[in-house]
C-alpha cells in the first residue's frame, strides 16, 4: 500500500491505517528510536507512541512524506524519553556520542540539547547541508538526525569505518566555521 493510500486510512479513521503503517514503517520506526534510546523494550513502546501520535495528528495534518512524518515523531519521542530518563547521566548510546561529537562545533554557550526546537540554529545547519555533497550530507543525516553508529553508516554508504569518521569529522569543521560566519561563535 502506498503512503497516500495509508494517509487516506488514517483521514477516515480506520485502525488498518496502524496495522499498514508498522508493516511499512515498523522496522525504521524501530530503528530510529534504538538508535536514540538503546533498550528494545523502550524503543517499542516508542514506536506504540509515534503510531499513537500519528492517530492523533492525522487529520488536521496531511504530511506530504509519511516516512518523513514518522521519522521526526519518533524522533522527537525518543528524545523527549532519552532525556527524561538520563537527567542526571549519560547512557554511551549512539546518541550521548553523537551529541558529544556534535558539541565540538557548537558554540561554546549553547548546548546541542538547548538549541533542539530553536529555529534559527535548524536553519543555519540545513543551509550549510544543502551546500554539502550528497555523501557528506547523508552522512551527517545518518550519523546526528539518525543517530547512527559508524559502522552502520559505513555499511550503508560503502566506506571503511576510517573513511566514514574523517567525511564527519571534517564535516564539523565545515560546519563550525560556517557558524561562524553566521555569528554563533565570539571571535
Amino acid at each position: 500500500m502506498d503512503d497516500n493510500e495509508i494517509v487516506d486510512l488514517y483521514w477516515k479513521r480506520n485502525e488498518q491505517a496502524i496495522k499498514e503503517t508498522n508493516e511499512k514503517y515498523g522496522a525504521y520506526c524501530l530503528k530510529i528510536s534504538l538508535n536514540i534510546l538503546a533498550d528494545m523494550s523502550d524503543s517499542e513502546e516508542n514506536v506504540n507512541d509515534t503510531y499513537w501520535q500519528a492517530w492523533s495528528s492525522i487529520p488536521p495534518q496531511r504530511p506530504n512524506s509519511l516516512k518523513a512524518f514518522l521519522a521526526k515523531i519518533a524522533r522527537n519521542l525518543a528524545l523527549n524519553k532519552y532525556k527524561a530518563a538520563h537527567t542526571k547521566k549519560r547512557l554511551a548510546s549512539e546518541f550521548a556520542i553523537s551529541l558529544d561529537e556534535l558539541d565540538s562545533c557548537t558554540p561554546s554557550k549553547i548546548t546541542v540539547e538547548d538549541e533542539v526546537g530553536i529555529g534559527r540554529l535548524s536553519k543555519c545547519i540545513s543551509d550549510f547541508l544543502r551546500q554539502q555533497s550528497t555523501d557528506a550530507r547523508g552522512v551527517f543525516v545518518c550519523r546526528y538526525f539518525y543517530c547512527e553508529s559508524v559502522n552502520d553508516i559505513a555499511v550503508r554508504f560503502g566506506y571503511s569505518h576510517s573513511k566514514i569518521k574523517s567525511m564527519l569529522m571534517r564535516t564539523r569543521e565545515r560546519l563550525k566555521s560556517y557558524l561562524k560566519q553566521e555569528g554563533y561563535f565570539e571571535e
